[in-house]
């Protein structure tokens, strides 16, 4: 099966907002793990008069995790999936978040503009067809030494991560989402992390996108050396 991409996938995702969340809450420690990632940023406490943007939001699981974490943050969310949009905005939380509809590589087309103190990507890189155009578009939208946070899938290396992420995908995943009517969605989520840079490579291209301050951090559960976060820093600029 050939990875998703692109309008297939957004059209993927539309159907597959329904039940989305249905899924999500399956996975143990889902929405706990958003937020140690969010902390992770380092960011001042509640986020008072910071400009932070949620970039491939979703049904709003990384959007809940800055309301969250960073309450008093002004969050503009973004996702290239109608479906998954309209049912980010129409959460409890979401008053005050400025919701858009663009693909992440368009963002200057929608009228997204920084400068953000932060960026936070969750589930995202993996997907897209061309990362490193995202990773440069992102470091331009953000203030010279602002902050980026990607929680993604992507693997340690180690056979044994492989193997679990495999087992799970096929055992439990792949024949729910199947029954969900969602098959196709779930199988390239399989492959994507299977053909996704490992953790180390992808620190590698965050860095070759001009960020500095670059850590790969591990996070708990069954879930240790298949998901990491991400943390960077845009390169001040010389005076």
């Amino acid at each position: 099966m050939s990875l998703l991409r692109d309008e297939d996938l957004a059209a993927a995702f539309d159907h597959a907002s329904r039940t989305y969340d249905t899924l999500v809450a399956a996975n143990p420690g889902y929405h706990a793990h958003l937020r140690r990632s969010v902390r992770r940023l380092g960011l001042p406490a509640r986020g008072k008069g910071l400009r932070i943007l949620d970039l491939g939001c979703g049904t709003g699981a990384s959007t809940a995790a800055l309301r969250t974490v960073l309450p008093a943050a002004d969050i503009t969310a973004v996702d290239a999936s109608a479906g998954m949009l309209a049912r980010a905005a129409a959460k409890p939380w979401a008053d005050g978040v400025r919701f858009v509809h663009a693909p992440a590589e368009h963002l200057t087309d929608a009228g997204v503009g920084g400068p953000f103190d932060a960026v936070f990507a969750a589930y995202l890189f993996r997907n897209l067809t061309d990362p490193d155009t995202v990773l440069t578009t992102v470091r331009q939208a953000l203030r010279a030494g602002g902050r980026l946070g990607v929680h993604e899938y992507s693997l340690s290396g180690r056979a044994a991560d492989r193997a679990v992420w495999t087992l799970v995908c096929r055992g439990i995943v792949q024949p729910t989402a199947t029954l969900l009517g969602d098959g196709p969605l779930y199988r390239h989520l399989w492959h994507s992390v299977v053909h996704f840079d490992r953790a180390d490579r992808f620190a590698t291209r965050i860095r070759r996108a001009g960020f500095d301050k670059v850590r790969t951090l591990p996070l708990p559960g069954w879930q240790t050396g298949i998901t990491h976060t991400f943390v960077a820093a845009r390169t001040e600029e010389p005076e």
